[in-house]
This record gives C-alpha cells, sequence and structure tokens, in this order.
C-alpha cells in the first residue's frame, strides 16, 4: 500500500503524520515513546478529546506504520479544511491563542507542558479551535521555564498587538515570517503608548531585547540553576492570558463589511438568487463548499444548512471578523470564514514550497459559490473573464456563478471612476467562456434585475 508523508511534517522527531490509501494517521517514533506514554497515563489527552480542546484519535496496531521506528500509530480525525494563520481573522487568531494557553494551563496542572506552542498547531472545526499535534505535549522537567513562552509570543501576541494597536493588515507579515513575526520587528512598529502597558513592556518590548542580547549565549543549564517555579510559570502563562483577552479589534464601517445594508439587494431578486442556490444545493448535496466572497455568511448559511462543510473567504476584514463573531455565538461547526484576498490567495510556502499548500491545491471544493464577485475580479482587478472561469474550474467540480451585467448599479460604481477598457464583459462573451470548462445545467434570469445565475459542472 502507498505511504505518503505530510510534507509539513518533519520537524518534530517524536513522530510524523502520513497518508495510507487516502486515511490520515500519525506514528510516535520510538524517541518519542515515554513522552507519549506519561501524557497518555496523566489522563489530559482524554479530558482534552471529551472538552473538544484536542482533535480526537484512536490507536491503531503498530504494523500500521509507515516506517521501523514505530512506538505507536493514531489514526486522528481529519480536519475538513486546513488553514494557516495569515488567513485568519483577528478574532480567530485571539481564539487560537486562548485554546493554546488553555491547554497549557491543564497540562502544567499534570506535570505536563506544550513543548510547541505554534498557531499551526490549531485548526478549526468551522469556528471552533481545536489543537491537532497531540504530541506537541510532553512531559516537564521540575524547574524549567517554558520552552514555547518566545514562540507564543511570535505566533499570536505579536501580531494580535500590530492588529489591534498598529493596523489589522500587517496580520500579512505571516506570509514572510512563517515562525511568528519577529519580536524586534514587533517592538519598533507598535506605538510608543504600548511601553505603557505592562503585558507589552514585558512580553513584546522588553522580550524583544533580552531575545538580541542572548542571542549569542548558549540557552541556560536547567539542572545548573533553581530554575522556574511551578508558580511562576502558572503566573507567566495566567498573565499572558490576561493579555491575550484583554486585546480587542472593533471592526470599522467599511463598503463591504456592511454590505447587507448598503448594498441589499432587491426583495424579489434576492428571493429568486436564493431559490436557485438553494435548489442547486438539494439536488447535489455537496459536502464541501467553498463560498467565495463570501461577505458575512447570507449564502454559507444555505450551503451549511443543505450539510456541508463550508469554507467562506472573503477580502474584507471587517466582514470576516462580522461572520466569524456570529458562528461562535452560534457554536456553528461548518462554516469556517476566512479572510483572504482572491485576486492574491495564499501561495505554496515553507521548505521546497511544500510545508505549506497553496488556496488551489487544498480543493477542489464539491461546489463553488461565486455569487457577486465575477464583476469584482473582472472590472475591479482587470482579470480577463477566462481567466476567473478557470480558476473557478481549478478549485470546484461545480459552480453556481452569478453574472451580473455593465448596466446594473454595482457595475456602474466600479466604472465610475475609470474608463470603460472592458469590451468583453458581456453575458454571451462570459457563457462562451464558462461552458468551455463546463456543462451548464441551469441559466435562471434573477427577478427584478438584469442579472443571472449559472448553475454548471466541470467537464
Amino acid at each position: 500500500m502507498t505511504v505518503t508523508r505530510l510534507r509539513s511534517s518533519f520537524r518534530d522527531p517524536n513522530g510524523f503524520l502520513f497518508e495510507r490509501q487516502g486515511r490520515l494517521l500519525r506514528q510516535v517514533t520510538e524517541v518519542g515513546r515515554a513522552d507519549f506514554e506519561a501524557v497518555r497515563a496523566s489522563g489530559v489527552p482524554a479530558r482534552l478529546m471529551d472538552d473538544g480542546l484536542l482533535i480526537p484519535h484512536v490507536e491503531l496496531a503498530v504494523t500500521e506504520a509507515a516506517t521501523a521506528d514505530a512506538a505507536y500509530v493514531l489514526a486522528p480525525e481529519r480536519i475538513p479544511f486546513v488553514s494557516y494563520p495569515w488567513e485568519w481573522t483577528f478574532g480567530q487568531l485571539r481564539d487560537a491563542a486562548r485554546l493554546t494557553l488553555r491547554i497549557q494551563q491543564v497540562a502544567l496542572q499534570q506535570g505536563l507542558t506544550l513543548r510547541d506552542a505554534s498557531a499551526f498547531n490549531i485548526q478549526w472545526r468551522g469556528s471552533r479551535p481545536v489543537l491537532v499535534d497531540t504530541l506537541s505535549l510532553g512531559v516537564r522537567r521540575p524547574g524549567s521555564p517554558w520552552v514555547a513562552y518566545q514562540q507564543f509570543c511570535r505566533h499570536f501576541l505579536a501580531p494580535l498587538a500590530l492588529m489591534a494597536y498598529t493596523d489589522v493588515r500587517l496580520r500579512d507579515l505571516w506570509r514572510s515570517y512563517l515562525d511568528g513575526i519577529p519580536l524586534d520587528l514587533a517592538s519598533r512598529l507598535l506605538p510608543r503608548h504600548t511601553w505603557l502597558m505592562p503585558w507589552a513592556l514585558i512580553h513584546i518590548h522588553l522580550h524583544a531585547r533580552s531575545v538580541g542580547r542572548h542571542a549569542s549565549r548558549p540557552a541556560p543549564d536547567v539542572a545548573r540553576h533553581r530554575g522556574v517555579s511551578d508558580r511562576g510559570i502558572d503566573g507567566l502563562v495566567d498573565h499572558l492570558a490576561g493579555a491575550v483577552e484583554s486585546r480587542r479589534w472593533t471592526p470599522p464601517s467599511s463598503e463591504w463589511g456592511d454590505y447587507d445594508t448598503t448594498h441589499g439587494y432587491d426583495p424579489a431578486t434576492l428571493e429568486a438568487k436564493q431559490a436557485v442556490v438553494r435548489a442547486a444545493l438539494e439536488r447535489h448535496r455537496p459536502r464541501v463548499v467553498w463560498d467565495l466572497g463570501a461577505n458575512t455568511g447570507r449564502f454559507s448559511r444555505l450551503a451549511q444548512a443543505a450539510g456541508a462543510y463550508v469554507v467562506a473567504p472573503d477580502g474584507d476584514a471587517g466582514a470576516v471578523e462580522r461572520h466569524y463573531v456570529a458562528l461562535r455565538a452560534a457554536d456553528a461547526e461548518r462554516t469556517l470564514p476566512l479572510w483572504t484576498d482572491l485576486r492574491n490567495p495564499g501561495p505554496a510556502q515553507g521548505w521546497a514550497h511544500e510545508e505549506r499548500m497553496s488556496l488551489v491545491s487544498r480543493g477542489p471544493a464539491d461546489m463553488i459559490l461565486a455569487l457577486a464577485l465575477v464583476h469584482h475580479l473582472a472590472i475591479g482587478n482587470n482579470l480577463p473573464l477566462e481567466a476567473i472561469v478557470t480558476f473557478i474550474k481549478s478549485i470546484g467540480r461545480r459552480v453556481a456563478v452569478e453574472w451580473i451585467p455593465k448596466e446594473d448599479p454595482q457595475v456602474r460604481r466600479l466604472l465610475a471612476a475609470r474608463d470603460d477598457i472592458f469590451p468583453h464583459y458581456t453575458r454571451s462573451h462570459f457563457e462562451a467562456a464558462l461552458q468551455r470548462e463546463f456543462v451548464l445545467e441551469r441559466s435562471e434570469h434573477l427577478t427584478g434585475s438584469g442579472r443571472a445565475l449559472l448553475v454548471a459542472v466541470r467537464r
């Protein structure tokens, strides 16, 4: 049977992830045996799984292993869609930080610790964050500091501070710094008044200076000094938790964040649009739907109600934050909002361009919803209609796509401040491009407008 080791799983000597016949498995190596057995015996993994904080897994026979140095083989629940910190809203990053610290607090109570506080270890079951790296839990040496403290500050506290106090768009620094935002950079970018905030002074500004001062010195040998007391490390984690909890970012009013009120459809048009989308969802029953340009999730909710797991990307930070907050309030498990610009979606990144997957490589979805989107890409970003269709084909097997003509007020708004250099932006040209790559199943005029909704399946 073919065994494929995941390209992103190579840094931990205690184990790694691999696939066999489409099934995701985790191997615990002999190097990691003692830690894994001690952690399991503590009861912490079972408690975390019961509380929904750790991804569930079952143990398999060691004969299922990928290599000869296996001590255990685990079969974890598979996350429907893998996302990355540069696709998360402020609220998502804060909730991922909360989860990381909560798990560290539980671990410390049983003499354990999180050896790794990477944001990449957190994934999402819809709006619920969950730790997916079972092997990041290990036994804490008495007197040892929290070895992942600096990593937590780079991966969570620094980006949250920059998003809250400088500019929310600085989240995109994640694309350049895959091991978290350097503390010295965060310190320089934060406004001066953050030096008066105890949490920022201690965990970012002074921490950055300490890192620079000790960068060339060897790591201290815990066995040679008194080390950090249990009370001291508990206090550190509690202080970090307070810092995370007190951070806030309120989405400003924006054109797209307030889309439902500022760009409202005529009721008849909206009902017709919802009816066509609902019919397509009920007919095909897709397992995974990507709602491109989801805004605050009106049509994502239709897809979720039809039983799909919904990935809901949008380029407006405020709209996605509002969508996420609403999902968290409803404890929704089947919709994942993402803040990502479809004009420049996440590329393949990391070691050998294989450690973190591009957006396209995380598809294809069973169905794509591309509603009120094409005109933004074609006119707002000068993308040829053929290129838009090709992109949709690369990420989805079926599509429900809305056509909005030049006469529509929303397209006229885009053209108001520029020359009309789009002679090929016509419905006939778009349908021809669509039908070269898809078989058209339905074309429906939307009552009360010049818009149309087309449903098609990939050739």
